[in-house]
């Protein structure tokens, strides 16, 4: 077995098909199929199917697929840090996070734009849940989840704090107050982030624990769709202060102080324990320290 075997196997996966994959390699389907024959035969299973249509994974196939995956990732970690080593001329980041994590991690990424032009930065949208899976399996160089994963393999460190807030429309009644109990939300429409978070759950909790309704009439994708829905007078809502700081200070949206809210967030970064980072993701985490 070897990595070019793998190579062809995981074509043969992703495309379900012997032709389109041979297509996809600049090879003859005899080549892939003689390839796949010989990988069987090392490791004494089928791989495939056999008369399926589309192509499918045996029980082997699919055990062999994630294992693969694994090493041809580990193989690309390689040839990234030989490439690392002529400086930070070259390289390229791949930063996993959530949609609301990577608010507080733009002033660091701008810096490195600026002080690296030549560097490549791929952030990409990842569940919260998935990060750690991600960042273990070599998909990732490093993650920001707003909880410690409970993988020994990973370390975090704090890297961020924040809060939750209630934000209102500037004009809306409740923007002319200092404080208020959580009780006087009884009414108020809360336009709703419809993805399932910890976060999520505590709020629904708190207003469960002091016996008020949560009017949640409305929930959206992503968080700016929330704050433009709010900014039109839409209703109001809870997310993390720091994807609204901008808002707050330009005046676009208020924010109400809530005497009972009060739900901190801590941002993590996550590595592989013990791992050797590729020097663009080492420079970006002395960026973060910075900041």
């Amino acid at each position: 077995m070897d990595l070019a075997e793998l190579q062809v196997f995981l074509t043969v996966a992703r495309e379900s098909s012997f032709s389109r994959a041979a297509e996809k390699l600049y090879r003859t389907q005899p080549a892939v199929s003689l390839t796949i024959r010989k990988l069987e035969d090392s490791l004494g299973q089928p791989l495939f199917v056999r008369g399926a249509r589309p192509v499918r994974l045996t029980d082997a196939g699919k055990l062999l697929q994630e294992y693969a995956e694994r090493l041809l990732n580990l193989r690309d970690e390689v040839r990234k840090g030989i490439a690392d080593l002529e400086g930070l001329e070259r390289g390229e980041l791949s930063l996993g996070v959530n949609e609301s994590s990577i608010h507080a991690l733009l002033p660091a990424l701008a810096r490195i734009r600026q002080e690296h032009p030549g560097v490549q930065v791929r952030v990409h949208r990842v569940f919260s849940r998935d990060i750690p899976h991600e960042v273990l399996n070599y998909r990732l160089d490093l993650g920001a989840v707003s909880f410690v994963p409970r993988e020994p393999q990973l370390q975090a460190t704090e890297i961020f704090r924040d809060e939750l807030s209630l934000v209102a429309p500037p004009d809306h009644p409740l923007a002319r107050r200092r404080v208020v109990e959580l009780t006087e939300l009884a009414k108020e429409v809360f336009v709703a982030h419809i993805v399932e978070s910890p976060f999520r759950r505590r709020v629904i909790e708190l207003f469960a624990r002091h016996r008020t309704p949560l009017n949640m009439h409305i929930e959206l994708p992503t968080i700016e769709s929330i704050k433009r829905f709010v900014q039109m007078g839409m209703g109001v809502a809870i997310i993390p202060r720091i994807c609204v700081r901008w808002e707050l200070e330009r005046g676009d949206l208020a924010e109400v102080k809530v005497k009972q809210l009060a739900i901190p967030r801590h941002l993590y970064l996550i590595v592989r324990r013990g791992a050797r980072l590729p020097h663009v993701a080492s420079e970006f985490v002395r960026l973060l320290k910075e900041n």
